[in-house]
């Protein structure tokens, strides 16, 4: 999950939320156009009667002709109706692609609204997406659902589980790909960046003078305001949190948790209700990303939101989107992957996903964006090292945060 628009509903006060969901309303948009052949209706021409009572005798033409009169109409009705029901024949249904995301992305404010509407103006097909909460929850509602999963192609998984991902056996190769941006360089038969941005603790100005300086400062700092953070086991900032933690503690990460949990709010399944528990209020300080002050700046016009510049440097997040084995058959997978590296995605991602854009653009970042804290380092585990620990690590943290 990115660094979305701050809306959201807010979570209730049980410690770890135990919620599926509570992102915001989202429009859904799939499903099929009525067909038009339902809603014709034959009906009598006006003032005709079709009753079947007898004709009155004195409208009776007693010839000879009268039964040849009455065949050859009959001929001429049923072939008008042939010829009427030919014309009307239903249009050749289109040609379909489906996308499985998190729910921010979908939203009304989100980029897929316009990702949907650039993309089947350029193919000719119905775009559906399909959404859950947030980008751990998008693998594991995959893998639950297996080689039948109706996904064709499955956007918003982070390199943190691209590894888990392969391992599954449920994508196929992207085939050709170029103009990928991100930072460091990138390797992948599967998988194909869409944006990227680095987690950071943002905090309310008008709450918080003197935020943390560093990650240490956070746990260890004498200070007792509130932070909200997201869940690692359906959450990717929730999952960034835990190997930021883990990348500057080490061995010493429970500690590190014990410390960081009296501080804690609350833990949200999602970014977006975590986001929007920050900006109602109930915690000066959210786990977000270097990119959601930008919002802020662009859309509300107030520099109030802020993201702390961390010491020991930032945790990268680079999101990703991949085909999978069904979408394997489907030509539409791949036109959406070379899509999603063009333009007409790229340049929605930035106001819209409030995230960097990781292909090519037409249109420079708004100015807001120079404005945002520049991580002094990037901290990033391989995937390979996050699939072989993940399920260790936040065993360790539930440990620690369910006490």
């Amino acid at each position: 999950m990115s660094g979305k628009l701050p809306l959201a509903r807010g979570c209730g006060p049980a410690y770890l939320s135990k919620r599926s969901n509570g992102v915001p309303d989202v429009i859904r948009l799939r499903g099929n156009q009525a067909n038009p052949l339902n809603l014709i209706r034959f009906v009598p021409a006006e003032g005709l009667d079709v009753s079947d009572r007898p004709t009155p005798q004195f409208l009776v033409t007693r010839t000879k002709e009268a039964p040849m009169r009455s065949m050859l109409s009959h001929l001429i009705l049923a072939t008008g109706l042939v010829s009427l029901l030919a014309g009307v024949a239903p249009a050749a249904a289109k040609d379909k692609l489906t996308v499985y995301t998190y729910e921010s992305f979908t939203a009304d404010w989100g980029p897929g609204p316009a990702v949907k509407k650039e993309f089947e103006a350029e193919c000719g097909c119905d775009l559906e997406f399909v959404s859950v909460a947030d980008g751990v929850a998008l693998l594991n509602r995959v893998k639950l659902e297996g080689a039948g999963t109706k996904a064709d192609v499955v956007l918003g998984l982070d390199t943190n589980l691209t590894a888990d991902a392969k391992a599954s056996g449920l994508f196929a190769p992207h085939g050709e790909v170029s103009g990928i941006n991100v930072p460091g360089s990138w390797s992948d038969d599967t998988f194909v960046p869409f944006d990227y941005g680095y987690f950071a603790v943002v905090y309310d100005t008008q709450k918080l003078k003197t935020p943390p300086k560093s990650l240490k400062d956070l746990v260890e700092g004498s200070g007792t305001d509130k932070i909200v953070i997201q869940d690692p086991r359906t959450s990717t900032p929730g999952l960034g949190l835990l190997l930021w933690v883990k990348s500057v503690y080490g061995d010493k990460a429970p500690e590190a948790w014990a410390k960081l949990k009296t501080k804690v709010l609350t833990v949200t399944p999602g970014w977006s209700e975590a986001y929007g528990l920050f900006t109602k209020g109930e915690a000066p300080m959210v786990l977000s990303y270097t990119t959601s002050p930008a919002y802020h700046m662009v859309a509300e016009n107030t520099e109030r939101y802020q993201a702390a510049s961390f010491e020991e440097g930032e945790y990268l997040q680079i999101e990703v989107a991949g085909i999978t084995t069904t979408g394997e058959k489907n030509p539409l997978a791949q036109k959406f992957i070379a899509f999603m590296t063009g333009p007409k995605f790229q340049d929605v991602i930035p106001e819209t996903n409030w995230m960097f854009p990781a292909g090519k653009t037409d249109k420079p970042l708004n100015p807001a964006f120079d404005k945002l804290v520049k991580p002094t380092k990037t901290l990033l585990f391989s995937p390979q090292e996050v699939a072989a620990n993940r399920k260790a690590w936040v065993d360790e943290w539930l440990a620690v945060m369910s006490k």
